[in-house]
């Protein structure tokens, strides 16, 4: 198998700087490599085992440091499993199958088991969407309530090059907090938040620096298997997005899926964050 990575060493300092993260992990953690039919899968759980299940999926070009400023307050509430997609930057597998092989539902529904969780809700951002969406629609019956931000499979993908450009743009010019704002596609006026932002934006770009780019299209869904998500699902888009198009694929899953909360972010590209609060107040809403 081919490696993800340009090189060893390149390789070497994205995982030296992710295990740095994972040392300043923000609550208390339990980490498992769990064994799978594509390689070994790299999870971090905390939370109370007493609490509902939720499982956390990142998107490209990441690793589950992408949920470091959401985990404390999810876990307070919740038993989170954030979960290293295979065949990204992090401590999973390098293993890439094909999108339309079936391998990503199978993949997380043994990750899943071999947890011992048999019923979760499961948030998933841009690729972690797809992969969230596809299992829910393989398997609607495991899953309690559903978030997705920016997923993939509800429009046709632009091409990522687009955002790579403008990432490899601001490495070039320096991390100003005007200039982060722009490729996140939101204000940054507070400072704090704005160095928090610079510091997950090189580390991004020391994976699009050394990560060797996929350039397979998400597929996306057909309407037949939309249909099939009758679990609460909450979509959140930017309406800057560069990568797909909000508008049709919130339009598109509202008129399929049959319990869709939906939110247009303004301003908001296709980084999004900041949403733990309206994760969390959906996640124990009654009236879904």
């Amino acid at each position: 198998m081919a490696s993800i990575y340009r090189s060893k060493a390149g390789k070497q300092r994205i995982l030296n700087e992710y295990g740095k993260i994972i040392a300043e992990w923000p609550v208390e953690n339990k980490q498992h490599r769990i064994p799978t039919s594509y390689g070994e899968t790299f999870v971090i759980e905390s939370g109370s085992p007493e609490n509902p299940a939720l499982v956390l999926l990142h998107g490209s070009l990441s690793n589950s440091f992408s949920w470091f400023g959401d985990v404390a307050l999810l876990s307070e509430r919740f038993h989170v499993f954030a979960v290293d997609l295979i065949g990204e930057a992090g401590f999973s597998d390098e293993t890439r199958p094909p999108y339309k092989s079936g391998a990503y539902e199978q993949w997380l529904g043994e990750v899943v088991a071999r947890l011992g969780v048999e019923q979760c809700s499961i948030a998933g951002v841009s690729l972690g969407g797809w992969i969230a969406l596809r299992y829910a629609t393989v398997h609607p019956d495991k899953v309690n309530r559903l978030i997705v931000l920016c997923p993939g499979g509800l429009a046709m993908q632009r091409r990522d090059f687009l955002l790579r450009a403008l990432l490899h743009k601001i490495s070039a010019r320096g991390n100003k907090s005007k200039e982060i704002g722009g490729v996140l596609g939101m204000d940054v006026g507070n400072p704090e938040e704005a160095d928090n932002m610079r510091k997950a934006l090189e580390f991004v770009l020391l994976i699009t620096k050394y990560e060797k780019p996929r350039f397979a299209t998400i597929p996306v869904f057909s309407d037949a298997e939309l249909t099939r998500l009758t679990m609460p699902v909450l979509v959140l888009f930017g309406d800057k997005d560069i990568l797909f198009n909000a508008e049709k694929s919130i339009n598109r899953i509202r008129k399929l899926a049959s319990n869709v909360t939906s939110v247009l972010l303004p301003e908001v590209g296709h980084a999004i964050v900041g949403q733990t609060a309206r994760i969390i107040d959906f996640l124990i809403r009654r009236d879904s």
